[in-house]
Order: C-alpha cells, then structure tokens, then sequence
C-alpha cells in the first residue's frame, strides 16, 4: 500500500461513512537483500465502526471499500469487538509495490547490499487535503480521526541513513504520522521519506 493510498482512503471513507477515522495503520519494510524484501501492512479498526462495517457487508452494501479484502489478508476478530488486518507480502521489490503503480516505495541499490527505501509524501498530503474543503467537513474529519495515525517502518540488518527516527538497535527507523495533523495542515512533511538499510 502507498501513501498515496492511505490518503485516498483517510479522505473516502470519513466522508462515506466515517470507518477510516477509527483505523490505525502501521506499513513495515523489511528489506531482505539487494532485491527481495517483506511489506506488512496492519490496520486496526475500533468496535463500533467495526460493527458499523459488517453490518454494511452483511446487507450487501458494497458503497465502500471493504476493510481486509485483499487477497491475502488475514482478518482477527478482537475480544473488545475491534479487528485487526494484517497483509504480508514477500517477494521481488516490485511485488512489494501491491499493484499500486509507480507511487509506492522506491527501492534503489546505492552499493553492494545496500538499499534505499524511499515515498513520496506529496500524494498522501494532497489527498488528504482535499477532504477538508469546508469547515463543517474538516470538523467531521478532526472528530473521526482524533488520536489515530500512520505509523511507517523501514528495516533490515542494519539502517545507516535516515530522515526518520531511527530505533536504539539501529535495525529500522520510523515515523508515526497523526491524521490530525495532516488534516489541519501542521505537520510538515519532508518531500520523501527515507531509510538506507544495509542487507551485509
């Protein structure tokens, strides 16, 4: 899944039926070697819009896009009535891409072994912004999506350059992104985000 995707997806369903605002999402990248990796995606939606979403797929509504249909994705029913969706793809760096064209991460060699993963952020940034065009529109947006985020995380044997907050072991580096801030414009995001894993 691409950034670009988490926008589009943030920005139809608050305005559909509010579901994304109940939904954390976390994208890891682990690069395995100079051509293979693994991108698994999790999304964890809340009890109440959960239970909204099933009762919408029971009824046949198909106005939305259903939460975990992908092929491939695992669905776990939590004890508090919220879901987990988690999605693992393993393979080629393009089949990591997910069918989402050009517009998911870009894996470049820099050097034998050694990867750089980088997204662009300008489609996620757009997107969501374009969901807030009124006041009354933003205010429904800022309430559904109220202490949820995005959570992005690059790994491998070992990350040597960054423009995210890299862990303690030094194996991976993050960056959680609140849709709040996104929404309301205040979080200034770099052009690209990016993390330089060396696979040696």
């Amino acid at each position: 899944m691409t950034l670009q995707f988490f926008g589009r997806l943030a920005g139809v369903l608050t305005l559909t039926a509010g579901l994304a605002g109940c939904i954390d999402m976390t994208m890891d990248i682990e690069v395995l070697s100079e051509t293979t990796g693994r991108a698994t995606t999790t999304s964890v939606m809340g009890s109440d819009f959960y239970a909204m979403a099933k009762a919408g797929a029971a009824s046949g509504d198909n106005s939305q896009e259903g939460f975990c249909q992908e092929d491939g994705a695992q669905l776990t029913e939590n004890a508090d009535g919220s879901a987990t969706c988690v999605l693992t793809v393993e393979g080629s760096f393009a089949d990591l891409k997910l069918d989402e064209g050009d517009d998911g991460a870009s894996f470049t060699v820099v050097s034998p072994g050694v990867v750089r993963v980088a997204f662009k952020t300008d489609d996620m940034k757009s997107e969501l912004g374009a969901g807030a065009e009124d006041e009354q529109t933003k205010q429904m947006m800022q309430a559904f999506f109220e202490g949820h985020a995005i959570t992005i995380r690059i790994g491998g044997k070992a990350v040597t350059d960054t423009n995210m907050t890299l862990s303690d072991d030094k194996k991976s580096a993050e960056i959680v992104i609140p849709f709040l801030d996104l929404i309301n414009g205040t979080l200034k995001l770099p052009d690209e985000l990016y993390a330089v894993v060396n696979t040696n």
